[in-house]
This record gives structure tokens, sequence and C-alpha cells, in this order.
């Protein structure tokens, strides 16, 4: 195995640098991952923009598969993986003993970190995706995943998973439910996917113009409808589709735009559930009618992170192979254009879209 790794490492806002590092050693409950692909979504703009204040010089990916290239015999044990094997690896590593923990919600752990957050200067370094080669430490949580499957499309496990956990699991969406969903980006266009698999009765996607080839594509996922609320009216366009009754589950996941939160409490039905999931960099929702809430007995939820059911349901949809879910993914970045593709995910190279974008660091 060879001595060091290409890295792309973040050493300020807006600025990717290209870094050889040092492989290191392994412990009896650590491994070392070949990176195969590391998916690119809104986050990796966030961080990239320098908002989420990770310290820095840090390696950004927090969405890794790839396959194992050494393993402690403890993590193999533990894990159920040797050598060889394609993974999918969990973002978020918990303390497994704290109070949420103990519970259940580990995503919730009161001293988490998140791959791709921890700085350089913390051992090994090797913290984050958008390298050849990432560290897996001992609290870190794996999901096998099929060989066969193109890289680009198992890296999906990610943005599906969300889907599976915001759109699904938290508001408890099931057989019969009308769905809203704010945002027809990757995570918006996965909570399609997780809403008919989960049997809703009828999915609304909400997008703007510049929209309109994410908008068909919600529909080729399964969306029964589509508004562009730039040329329509959107609130009467959700009480004519859900029978002048409003929808049972809205769901946002639009970046920055705060109008989206405030108009969901009118989408929603009377007892309906609101999970809010796009992050708005902490600016205050002007129009915001808490009386709304209470007239109506709203429920509302925030979403953070995915949990292990959600990466399953998200893996074991991506490999049935019922859905053309490779639609989804639109371009492949080699790791030293890293920067590149999240500007191009971010809409600032002219003339170009993405909605899913991943790097292969075996581009080159």
């Amino acid at each position: 195995m060879a001595h060091k790794t290409l890295a792309m490492v973040q050493t300020g806002k807006r600025q990717l640098e290209p870094r050889d590092l040092p492989i290191p050693e392994i412990d009896d409950d650590s491994a070392l991952l070949r990176i195969e692909a590391c998916g690119i979504c809104g986050s990796d703009y966030e961080q990239y923009e320098g908002l989420l204040r990770t310290p820095m010089p840090v390696i950004p990916g927090h969405e890794p598969l790839g396959r194992i290239e050494a393993i402690g015999d403890g993590a193999a044990r533990r894990w159920g993986v040797d050598v060889g094997d394609r993974v999918a690896v969990e973002t978020m590593l918990s303390c497994r003993f704290c109070a949420p923990c103990l519970s259940g919600s580990y995503h919730l752990c009161r001293t988490r970190r998140i791959y791709s957050y921890i700085p350089l200067s913390e051992p090994p370094g090797l913290w984050g995706a958008y390298a050849q080669v990432m560290f897996l430490h001992a609290n870190s949580v794996v999901h096998k995943v099929d060989p066969a499957l193109a890289a680009s499309t198992a890296v999906m496990f990610n943005p599906l998973g969300a889907g599976f956990r915001w759109a699904v699991e938290i508001p408890g969406t099931g057989p019969g439910d009308s769905v809203v969903i704010l945002g027809p980006g990757q995570r918006g266009l996965a909570s399609v996917l997780a809403c008919r698999e989960a049997g809703a009765d009828r999915i609304i996607v909400t997008g703007l113009a510049a929209d309109s080839r994410k908008l068909e594509l919600a529909r080729a996922f399964g969306a029964d409808h589509v508004i562009d609320v730039e040329n329509e009216d959107a609130k009467r366009r959700v009480r004519e589709l859900t029978d002048g009754v409003g929808a049972d589950v809205v769901i946002d996941v639009s970046s920055y735009s705060t109008a989206p939160v405030a108009d969901a409490l009118d989408y929603v039905a009377p007892g309906g559930t609101i999970v809010l999931a796009g992050v708005k960099g902490f600016e205050p929702i002007p129009d915001f009618v808490s009386d709304k809430i209470v007239m109506k007995e709203i429920q509302i939820r925030g979403a953070i992170g995915v949990t292990s059911s959600g990466y399953r349901s998200a893996i074991r949809l991506i490999e049935a192979r019922r859905h053309p879910i490779e639609k989804m993914h639109t371009h492949d970045f080699a790791l030293r254009d890293a920067e590149l593709a999240i500007r191009t995910l971010a809409r600032e190279i002219p003339g170009d879209e993405s909605i899913h974008s991943c790097l292969l660091p075996e581009l080159g």
C-alpha cells in the first residue's frame, strides 16, 4: 500500500488545495477506506463558503463510498466486513455512551463529531472523503453495498437516506397521506422516492422556474403534481390538489430561502406535520405567524442528519433497481476538481446545472 494519499484540503473560505498526506497505521479497532466516490451536496457548499465555521485546515467530504483497504481484527468482527468489501460510511461519529446514544438517538450525541469537519490537527488527519484514502474511526457505522452498482449510483445512499428519514420516518408518512415537498434538489427528489415507497397517496413538489428539469425528474420518480411557485399560485394549487384540506405532511428541503417555512403553515392540513430540514443560514423567518400553528394544531419537527434505518432503506432501494435513480446523477468530477464540483452544484457555473454530483478519485 502507498505511504501517502492525495487529499483536497480546505485552508480558508473558498480555498481548497491539493496535498499529499501520510497514510497512518491502524489499530485493532479502526480501518482505512479506499474512496470510490464522495457525494457532493449543499452542506459541501456551506462548508466551502465558511458558513459552518468548521476548523481549518480540514479535509471535506461527508458522503464516503469505498472499499476497505485495511482493517483491524476488532473492527472487522464488529462491522462484519473485511478487506475489499464495498461500504457506505455514516456521516456522524457518536460516543455510544451518553444518554441520547443509549436511548437510540445517537445522531444527537452530546459529543458527536462529523466526518469532514474534524481538522487535520487531530490525528490521523484523514477525516474526510475528498481524498484517495480515508481513516475510519472505531465508532464508525458502515453498511455493505452491492459491488456491482456503479459508484456514482451507489454513493446516492446519503441523499436517499435523508429522504427516508426526513420525509417518512420523522413525520410517519404512510399509505393514504398527502405530502408537499418544498424544493426539488437531490434531497427533495430523494423524498419523492421515499414517500412513494412508503405508499403516500399524493405527492406534490414545489420549485422555481429554473428548476424545470428537476421538477420533470420529480414526476419520473413518482410525484403526482409539481408547482412552479414563480408562475403559479402555490397556496391555491395545494388547496386544489388536496381537496381544500391541505397536506398531511410538508417537508422543507430548500436551501437558504426562508419563504417556504412561512408558506408551509398554509400548505399543511389541520393536525398535520411540518418537517424543517433545509438550513437558512440562521436567518429569521419573515411573516411566520405562530397563531397558525396553534389554530391548526400543527406539529413542527426539525431534522438533522440520517440514522442507520434511513441508510438501510436507501441502500435497499438502490440495490432493488426498481427506480431510475441514476437519472438524478448528472456530474462526475476528478478529485482535484472538487472546487469546480461545489461551484457547479451552487449554480456558479453558467449553463451547467448539477442535481447530484460526486468526486471519483480514480478519474485522476
